[in-house]
């Protein structure tokens, strides 16, 4: 493996990358900087996030640069304004020793005049995200015409958030005496055909197999039934005690809904979605770059260009409708040259897709064993014992308190004292999994269930009993919102649950028939957004035994289902049943337009765009 000092990088540079601690370059860095130095040809560099990109085409570009020259030569486009802020804070720090060079970063969500003025001023490199680009250039605040080098930074994100007809405007203002940098983790037909139109005769340098994950990531999974998702995310979590993880969800409302439950059950986490304000979404993410935050819920739209060191885990609490999304997701930890893992929480179904990932990935997933309670306690216990072990103990600080200490302490043997001080810390998860139930699923017995063979016998002799209940979409009700609210209410969690159907304001669900009259008085007096909750049963369902027969709803479709309806879950022997665990199938999503961000949303009709 060479060293920075021979991939012919001048003094200046190296001196900033050493103080960096920068010691042997990665892979894609000693691939590219070299070929880039040369500056003879148009580059297509595949490589993962999270390999050294940044650097591979930011030192050889700062070397290029001509101080003297007082206008722009070269361009970085980036997808969002995270990660368009670090490439201009990485390249400033890479020329810390080579004055006169001026770099500025332009992105939405700041004050227009304060760019438009920093480019009036001069900048050699301009790091910037599509849509604030083309407008500096339309109000003819930025001149492309004279640019020597275009970057195109995760070039297949770009696209797939709609930012293609930017891309092309930003890309034909250019100087066609450039040369084109192109980088991309994937590269699906949207990337080729850029390529193809506006690079001359690129030379492909490939980091790793072209759509393939990193081979620093480990690939795990469980099989579970929906209404334990949750419960096995919290054991995940508290089996790895030093986790730093990323969780992906499909839809914003679910993502609000876990890290509400998390921060209830008293996990340092919170959400990044669409919903939140740029100052919101930015105090959210210096938290978690802080490592005030161990897990960050997010769904992918909102977690694009998220670069963030020293990921252990990402962790699909949904997976994602297309592969591509997958790597991405996976490839967020597992930089720099250490590993990491990526989990998915999956149903009995969707384990043909896991195949088709392995396939894709290039690797082979493992299907790992929900942890039991002991083997959580046991690694809590030891986690907090080296905890003890390499604590820091500041003696000028603490000393004048040890008198008083020992004194109250002195009756106590060494064994006592440990013992004492450990359950100090230990005592809530020994008692919260005294009793924890096996959360793996009985693949052979589940299978004979789906085929119904025990849902179709228990169903067929009547012991089952249609209740109709007041809450639906509209209260933001959804399968495992709605039995969290059924084990909260009924405090039994054994009850057999069969077929759910959720329209806008109601619901209809199949009850154990022995447990109708509890139900429903667990129930009385319960509210949801100050309004109360009506449980009854539902004469005509039982007596039709189709859905939604009887009722009217805005949410009715043109057959009688519930727009996104769950009349085909099945029971899971006395679980609630499954249609699928990742909710309504969606349409396959345009992946361009001008819609630059958009979201899918269990509340719309088979993936029927929102604004935000």
């Amino acid at each position: 493996m060479k060293k920075f000092d021979e991939l012919g990088l001048q003094e200046a540079i190296l001196r900033a990358v050493k103080e960096l601690g920068f010691e042997a370059p990665m892979p894609v860095q000693e691939a590219l900087i070299p070929r880039i130095l040369q500056n003879d040809t148009d580059l297509v560099g595949l490589a993962q996030t999270g390999t050294g990109k940044t650097a591979a085409f930011g030192l050889p570009l700062l070397q290029m640069i001509d101080p003297a020259v007082k206008a722009t030569q070269a361009i970085i486009l980036s997808p969002t304004r995270e990660l368009c802020i670090q490439i201009a804070n990485d390249l400033r720090s890479y020329a810390k020793y080579m004055p006169g060079i001026n770099i500025t970063p332009i992105y939405g969500g700041a004050g227009f005049e304060g760019q438009a003025k920093e480019l009036k001023a001069g900048s050699h490199i301009i790091a910037a995200t599509p849509g604030r680009m083309l407008d500096m250039i339309m109000r003819k605040k930025a001149d492309l015409s004279g640019i020597k080098w275009l970057i195109l930074d995760e070039a297949d994100e770009m696209l797939n958030m709609g930012f293609e007809e930017e891309v092309r405007g930003i890309i034909e203002s250019a100087s066609t005496n450039r040369h084109t940098f192109l980088f991309s983790a994937t590269m699906p037909r949207e990337v080729e055909q850029i390529a193809l139109q506006y690079m001359h005769k690129p030379e492909t340098i490939s980091v790793g197999q072209r759509n393939k994950g990193t081979i620093n990531v480990k690939h795990n999974y469980y099989v579970t039934h929906a209404k334990d998702r949750y419960n096995i995310l919290k054991r995940i979590a508290d089996y790895h005690p030093e986790m730093y993880a990323i969780v992906f969800c499909r839809t914003r409302q679910e993502t609000q809904e876990i890290s509400a439950s998390l921060i209830r059950d008293g996990y340092n986490a919170d959400a990044l979605h669409g919903d939140l304000s740029q100052p919101q979404r930015d105090h959210v993410m210096n938290k978690f770059r802080q490592r005030h935050l161990s897990i960050l819920v997010a769904t992918d739209v909102a977690a694009r260009g998220i670069d963030v060191d020293d990921l252990t885990h990402v962790i699909n609490y949904n997976l994602p409708d297309e592969p591509d999304h997958y790597i991405h997701r996976s490839g967020r930890t597992g930089r720099a040259g250490k590993t990491g893992t990526c989990i998915s929480i999956i149903n009995l179904k969707e384990k043909g897709r896991i195949r088709q990932l392995e396939r894709q990935v290039g690797q082979e997933f493992n299907q790992a064993k929900v942890p039991s309670g002991t083997q959580v306690c046991e690694k809590q216990l030891y986690h907090l014992i080296d905890r003890m072990e390499n604590v820091t103990v500041n003696d000028e600080e603490i000393d004048a308190f040890l008198p008083i200490i020992f004194r109250k302490l002195k009756s106590m043997s060494n064994e006592e004292l440990i013992k004492r001080f450990v359950s100090v810390e230990f005592n809530r998860f020994l008692e919260y999994y005294r009793d924890a139930q096996d959360l793996n699923v009985d693949e052979s017995r589940d299978r004979d269930r789906e085929r119904g063979t025990d849902r179709e016998s228990y169903s067929s002799r009547g012991n089952y009993t249609w209740l109709f209940m007041s809450i639906g979409r509209k209260d933001g009700i959804l399968p495992p919102k709605l039995l969290g609210l059924i084990n909260d209410y009924t405090r039994k969690r054994d009850l057999r649950i069969g077929k759910i159907d959720i329209g806008d304001t109601f619901t209809f669900i199949e009850v154990d028939s022995s447990f109708t009259k509890q139900f429903i008085e667990s129930f009385q007096g319960k509210m949801i957004n100050e309004r109360p909750i009506q449980v009854e049963v539902s004469a005509e369902q039982n007596r039709q035994g189709k859905s939604f027969h009887g009722r009217s709803d805005s949410g009715r479709s043109e057959g009688g289902r519930s727009e996104g309806g769950y009349s085909e879950r099945r029971s899971s022997g006395g679980r609630s049943g499954e249609r699928r665990s990742d909710g309504p199938k969606f349409a396959p999503r345009k992946k361009f337009g001008p819609a630059k961000e958009s979201f899918r949303d269990d509340s719309s009709k088979f993936g029927k765009k929102k604004k935000w």
